[in-house]
């Protein structure tokens, strides 16, 4: 089911007008990308933060309603302000249907409770990472990537490699040779094993996206 956001343009920029747009209940931002210009919005604060809040909101190709003109877009990046928790400004990127684009999708982990490191060897699971950077057409984007952990055994961990993914998305990290650990089973009264640190081995540096404006 695709998300729908609505917002209009705004004309007025500067901190000031921002600051003014944020008191009257609303979030500035901007929509990039896809050869056309940058422009200015504002979306309804309340209506943004109900979708915000869902995770398939940060990892789904959102329609965006702009006066009426609907565009497939993603979200690229936000502020969020430091105690009140609020979206101070928010920015999308156009996505095109022939383009593969790059984004960090999560993992969702399942298993855990019968895995014989857990239920056997009375282990814990470790998540190395909670999520990964993964090519693909925008038709194919998955809002999560399942993780099995029903095989694990206590020392052991579960690469990237032995991820099964959808048709047509890729880790980005395994095309760079960084079959990065994602999960692991640890004895209890220690961190993660040393075979798990061993395979955990650093992501690599996130694919350049298309460069946005500074958020005002």
């Amino acid at each position: 089911m695709s998300i729908e956001i609505n917002a209009v343009k705004r004309d007025a920029k500067g901190t000031g007008a921002s600051r003014r747009l944020r008191h009257a209940g609303s979030v500035p931002g901007v929509v990039y990308g896809g050869g056309k210009d940058a422009v200015t919005i504002e979306l309804n604060t309340k209506a943004l933060f109900m979708e915000f809040r869902h995770e398939a909101f940060h990892a789904s190709i959102l329609t965006l309603n702009l006066d009426g003109k609907k565009e497939d877009v993603l979200l690229r990046d936000y502020q969020m302000h430091p105690v009140r928790n609020t979206i101070q400004h928010i920015d999308f990127q156009r996505v095109s249907a022939n383009e593969k684009i790059h984004v960090k999708v999560p993992f969702h982990f399942l298993n855990a409770e019968i895995a014989p490191g857990v239920k056997l060897g009375g282990g814990i699971v470790a998540h190395i990472l909670t999520e990964a950077e993964v090519s693909c057409l925008p038709k194919d984007l998955p809002e999560f990537i399942e993780v099995d952990l029903a095989g694990l055994e206590i020392g052991h961990s579960v690469h990237l490699s032995q991820i099964k993914l959808p048709k047509g998305v890729e880790f980005l990290q395994l095309a760079h040779d960084n079959d990065a650990a994602v999960a692991s089973i640890a004895k209890t009264r220690g961190g993660v094993s040393e075979d798990a640190e061993e395979s955990a081995v650093a992501p690599a540096a996130d694919a350049p996206a298309a460069e946005a404006p500074k958020a005002e």
